[in-house]
């Protein structure tokens, strides 16, 4: 699937800037291509749509953080066969205000929900919607860079 079929558009982040009252962030990921494609990737072996204990949210950029233009990749990956579901562009300032946004909904509330949503919908129809808690980034090495990534505490990688 081509990256450029997908749009994202984030909800939920400017109280954290405005000290405002906590709101859980949401990213809305819209596919605008063959439906039946993701529709697949979104579907796992059992035939059911995938749970959110069945994926992966990661970002892995494209240069260094020290280039205020870098860009990177959005990933989400079925946990079960480590195959991508989906892939899009994004600049790296925008994914990572929308990781400390995250964060600091954890930190202002109780994470048992989650501490981002997200919703992936096909050509505008709402498909899946799962509430995460881990949102991983990589360096362009594939390296885990801890202090820019989304870890539950209690979690060990």
């Amino acid at each position: 699937m081509r990256r450029d079929y997908f749009t994202l558009d984030v909800e939920n982040i400017d109280w954290v800037d405005a000290d405002g009252t906590p709101r859980k962030p949401t990213v809305i990921i819209d596919f605008e291509g063959p439906s039946s494609t993701l529709r697949e990737r979104l579907t796992g072996l059992d035939g059911e749509l995938l749970e959110a204990d069945e994926t992966d949210v990661t970002f892995r950029l494209q240069a260094s953080l020290d280039d205020p233009e870098t860009t990177g990749v959005v990933s989400v990956t079925n946990r079960t066969t480590g195959d991508f579901i989906l892939e899009l562009n994004e600049d790296a300032e925008d994914v990572l205000k929308f990781i400390r946004a995250a964060r600091a909904f954890g930190d202002e509330t109780d994470e048992s929900n989650g501490r981002y949503h997200v919703d992936i919908a096909i050509n505008g129809d709402h498909v899946v919607e799962y509430d995460k808690s881990t949102f991983l980034v990589y360096n362009r090495e594939g390296n885990l860079l801890r202090q820019h990534s989304l870890i539950p505490s209690g979690v060990e990688l």
